[in-house]
């Protein structure tokens, strides 16, 4: 579980209220059902119109992520990849078959270790991998490009609700008391947009991101490691030169 990010989302939230209480405001006066329906209900409308529903989908999906992240065991693989370089040096690619039956692994990996039994080459086994991790990737930007509309569409969707706000509390101009609670109301819209933005819809986008980096990264060593098996490098070699992958990775 992501403790941090969690921690994070609570003390952004945590110290607009606790700054709210120091100036003597009314929290209350925050909860405006009618700004949350306009901010809400017209971000998301303006996403749903400009995005596929394929791409919304997974967009919606990979928000379990935010608090349980997928785990990449760089360094587990890095081992793994020694052992299997020593196996093939030591009994052919042939026997890299008991390890797909036997052992666990992400889909990504067993499908470049039965490409490498199947006896594919080093530069079509690098060509077909590479491209499902740029397929994969810009698969998953655009997922995260989801929320980065949403930060961009909520400030001003906001700032229609208060604009909303102020041309009926201009109707009760007659009425000072009413024209002054109907103006403070009217910009807990534009709070709201501005507040869902920068709290919740952009830090989604480059959280997703930094995930997807994640990924790539764990991908790309993979890569380099089922490759230099196929070229039937020394597997001291092969752990030397993915060791800058679990650098990276921190």
């Amino acid at each position: 579980m992501d403790i941090l990010g969690l921690f994070g989302l609570f003390l952004a939230f945590a110290s607009l209220i606790v700054a709210e209480s120091f100036t003597g405001g009314n929290l209350s006066f925050l909860l405006n059902l009618a700004a949350f329906v306009i901010v809400v209900g017209g971000t998301l409308g303006a996403v749903l119109f400009q995005s596929t529903a394929d791409q919304f989908r997974h967009a919606v999906m990979m928000l379990p992520q935010l608090v349980n992240p997928p785990v990449y065991p760089i360094k587990r693989q890095i081992l793994d990849l020694k052992q299997w370089s020593s196996t093939a040096r030591a009994q052919g690619f042939l026997a890299l078959e008991s390890t797909i039956e036997e052992k666990k692994m992400d889909d990504f990996t067993k499908k470049g270790l039965t490409m490498i039994i199947d006896g594919i080459d080093a530069v079509t086994l690098r060509s077909v991998l590479e491209q499902e991790v740029d397929l994969k990737q810009e698969y998953y930007e655009r997922s995260a490009k989801v929320y980065e509309a949403m930060g961009g569409y909520s400030p001003t969707v906001g700032i229609i609700g208060a604009v909303m706000g102020l041309i009926q509390a201009m109707s009760h101009i007659d009425d000072p008391s009413v024209l002054g609670r109907g103006i403070a109301a009217a910009f807990v819209a534009t709070i709201y947009g501005v507040g869902f933005a920068n709290f919740i819809f952009l830090p989604i986008c480059h959280k997703l991101r930094a995930l997807n980096y994640k990924q790539a990264l764990y991908h790309e060593m993979t890569i380099e490691g089922l490759v230099s098996i196929v070229n039937g490098e020394n597997a001291l070699v092969i752990e030397r030169r993915l060791e800058s992958f679990s650098i990276e990775s921190h």
